[in-house]
């Protein structure tokens, strides 16, 4: 009989600190463990804002230190066609999307544990701070003990079934304790900094980036009260509650405070803008589906949710739209709830699953014959 601990397990090595001791610890458990570095980016414009190159670098160089077997994959047409694409129509549609949720649905889970199979292992692991364990019902995901560093919003998507093929080595451990194994461990990266924002992006300015893919048509700004304040510069160049770069500045009988974006009218190419906080909260929010990766309950339900990265729990009621969909009703205003984004449901530390944020709005918008 085959010792379970001995089973192959491809590892999702970045180059970063994270992937890297996810990696050791798995040797130290015992596990046959070879790692696996994906490309998702060609970098065929010139430039060097991608650091795929080092990555791969550094990536190799720790699959030296702990002596295993490092792989390359490039699924960069993967990522274009299943990742990219959709991250543009979402903005040329006036939506804000989530490409690194839109990724691990995409490639880290879906791709990657194709390739995985293919490499004689059943089963990957990867760097993220999560938590799996066995409920009552099957695979369970919970949030890391690491709240600071906790990534289970971006497996909201994720379907069940490539979820519980994977391994979360560092759920229960912090990110100090990780840099600090990596220290012990005579890992080279083990100061690195964590990566931030997307790769093919990189240090360049976003504005600059989507202006190569998507076309800007300049509009009116107009505030909540019908006057016009200025022109924008394309509305997928803005954000909900964003206050910087709107080029407003003091106006005539206007007081002195912030101006914000509160919404984006694709129709009339309008960018609407309000200096009340008040304009920014939504009460409510809608959803077409739910990615489960729970026991889909009763309801209403009554639990939490987050609608950003970061964001601390926000008590909310779950319940059933008429046409299929979900309405979620919050306990209090949520500020800059944006369509595009990924609202995630917890119940305590348990993460239910998630979906695209549809609408939102205030109570005085809700119709009750929406309801199931």
């Amino acid at each position: 009989m085959t010792d379970p601990r001995r089973e192959k397990i491809i590892v999702g090595m970045s180059g970063g600190v994270d992937s890297s001791v996810a990696a050791l610890l798995l040797l130290e458990r015992g596990a046959s463990v070879e790692g696996l570095f994906m490309k998702n980016w060609d970098e065929d414009d010139g430039t060097d804002y991608c650091t795929a190159k080092a990555d791969h670098e550094d990536a190799a160089e720790v699959a030296h230190r702990l002596g295993i077997k490092l792989h390359t994959a490039n699924f960069a047409a993967e990522y274009w066609d299943n990742v990219f694409e959709g991250f543009l129509a979402e903005y040329r549609a006036g939506r804000t999307p989530n490409p690194d949720v839109l990724c691990n649905r995409e490639i880290k889970f879906n791709v990657f544990v194709d390739y995985a199979r293919s490499l004689g292992a059943p089963r990957i692991a990867t760097g993220h701070y999560a938590r799996t364990q066995v409920g009552p019902n099957g695979f369970e995901l919970h949030k890391s003990v690491d709240s600071e560093k906790d990534q289970t919003y971006f497996l909201n998507a994720v379907p069940l079934t490539q979820l519980s093929e994977c391994e979360f080595p560092l759920g229960d451990l912090k990110k100090p304790d990780v840099r600090a194994i990596a220290k012990r461990a005579g890992l080279h990266n083990h100061q690195r900094k964590d990566s931030t924002g997307i790769c093919f992006i990189g240090e360049r300015r976003f504005r600059d980036f989507l202006a190569r893919y998507v076309s800007s048509t300049p509009g009116p700004i107009v505030g909540v009260d019908g006057c016009i304040y200025g022109e924008h510069i394309g509305l997928h160049h803005y954000t909900i509650g964003q206050r910087e770069g709107l080029g407003i500045g003091g106006r005539t009988r206007k007081r002195e405070a912030p101006w914000y974006v509160v919404s984006k009218d694709t129709k009339t190419n309008t960018l609407v803008v309000s200096q009340a906080q008040d304009d920014l909260e939504s009460h409510w929010l809608t959803t077409p589906s739910i990615n489960w990766l729970a026991e889909p309950s009763p309801l209403p339900l009554r639990c939490t949710a987050k609608v950003r990265y970061r964001q601390a729990d926000q008590p909310c009621t779950l319940l059933r739209r008429a046409d299929g969909g979900y309405w979620i009703d919050f306990a209090s205003p949520q500020r800059a709830v944006t369509t595009g984004q990924y609202v995630c449901l917890y119940l305590e530390t348990q993460c239910l699953g998630g979906g695209v944020i549809e609408a939102h709005g205030k109570f005085a918008g809700r119709r009750s014959s929406q309801l199931a």
